[in-house]
């Protein structure tokens, strides 16, 4: 019998459909088994999803990490490895785990090559560019090692702190450092000078927070305070206040800058006290209260209240660190009220060097005003003055007291300088 040829036609097609049919779900099958061996832990079912889905890279990815970390098979791991970046070599983490067992295999130059290849195809990932900065510095090449530091820190908070230790051991110069490892980024700037600041690096840690305040944007303004009190520490005042000044405007505090008028800042407490820099610096401590009191005043809006009641007090806890010249004529001035103090003695204002502890003025004692009272006097400071410290001490200190105190406008303005002798 003879079909016709239309007759063939017209089963052709149907044919051809259900052929297609059934090799795409042959297919589908095998993928679905292969992904479901693929989700099991054990080295048969990875290698059978391997053998099911041959030019699937991330199969023969999990299989040579089984040989790599769990069996401890260098070359097999080499094998499927190798075969996972030919299929696929565009994935940074199989280069980097080909890397890897290169190095168990103690072939330096396949490590390398795969640590290239793992740079190129994820250029910021910080794993890949940890693993590559070691690696160069082993082979003796510091300036690609910092390179790929400079992406670790940039990438990953967690290691940007012992990256930028490694970095300080091989090249501990600041100028090649921020131009080769440090990004211009406020977090790896303030990470830098934390590093700097432990290791008492104080020219290196100023190039650092210049770089950092240039660069005009607004971080956490405690770490402002922080580098004021290191640097006050380490004797230089002029140094912070620099400081101070450069990053007034960016992190919103020139409202908190002396003038030639006036070199203590918020003297007559309108602004609220930030606690830290230049401004009033204040601990809570058994015994005495502070509080800013909008309903008693001088002039302005509120003024200091200070409450004291019991033994053991040395002072009011409020403080503020004020730099100055050496050999220079200083007018200082305040004014307080009081009321009902008991006890020997009472509060002084008093003005010291800050690192001598030399008393430069001390008012009498702040009990015996119920109206609002000028304190007054001219001083010259020792040639040898960097910075005051303003405090409110307890004299005689640790005896009993009790009562309030207010305070309002301090002053210090400063008069033409001494002529050396």
């Amino acid at each position: 019998m003879v079909i016709p040829l239309e007759g063939r036609r017209r089963w052709l097609f149907p044919a051809s459909l259900i052929l297609l049919t059934g090799a795409y779900f042959l297919l589908a099958a095998k993928e679905f088994a292969a992904s479901h061996f693929a989700g099991r832990p054990d080295l048969l079912s990875l290698e059978r999803a391997a053998r099911l889905s041959p030019g699937n890279a991330e199969y023969r990815h999990r299989v040579g990490r089984y040989f790599a970390f769990v069996v401890s098979d260098p070359q097999s791991a080499l094998e499927n490895l190798q075969a996972a970046v030919r299929i696929n070599p565009h994935q940074a983490r199989y280069w980097f785990d080909l890397a890897g067992a290169y190095q168990v295999a103690g072939n330096s130059a396949g490590q390398r090559d795969a640590l290239e290849h793992a740079l190129q195809a994820d250029p910021t990932a910080p794993n890949v560019a940890w693993e590559a900065a070691n690696f160069f510095l082993v082979e003796g090449d510091v300036d690609r090692a910092l390179r790929e530091f400079r992406v670790v820190i940039e990438n990953d908070p967690a290691l940007a702190g012992i990256a930028l230790q490694s970095c300080w051991r091989v090249r501990p110069d600041i100028d090649a450092l921020l131009r080769d490892a440090i990004p211009p980024h406020p977090d790896s700037l303030i990470a830098f000078l934390s590093l700097l600041q432990s290791k008492q690096e104080t020219d290196g840690a100023t190039k650092v927070w210049d770089r950092l305040a240039g660069l005009h944007e607004k971080f956490d303004t405690r770490i402002l305070f922080d580098y004021i009190r290191y640097l006050i520490l380490a004797r230089r005042p002029d140094v912070a206040m620099a400081a101070w000044e450069k990053s007034a405007d960016t992190l919103g505090l020139s409202a908190y800058l002396p003038s030639p008028d006036n070199l203590i800042v918020n003297g007559d407490f309108s602004l609220a006290m930030l606690n830290g820099g230049f401004d009033w610096n204040y601990q809570t401590q058994s015994g005495v209260g502070l509080l800013l009191d909008p309903g008693n005043f001088r002039a302005g809006q509120r003024s200091l209240s200070v409450s004291f009641e019991g033994p053991g007090i040395a002072d009011a806890g409020i403080r503020q660190f004020i730099p100055v010249g050496g050999g220079r004529n200083y007018d200082f001035s305040a004014y307080y009220k009081s009321a009902e103090f008991q006890g020997a003695g009472g509060p002084e204002i008093v003005l010291r060097d800050a690192y001598t502890g030399q008393i430069l003025f001390a008012s009498d004692p702040l009990n015996d005003s119920a109206v609002w009272k000028e304190v007054h006097k001219e001083f010259t400071t020792p040639y040898s003055t960097t910075m005051l410290v303003l405090n409110i001490e307890r004299v005689p200190a640790g005896s009993p007291i009790r009562g309030k105190l207010w305070l309002d406008n301090f002053q210090l303005t400063p008069a033409a300088p001494q002529e050396h002798p």
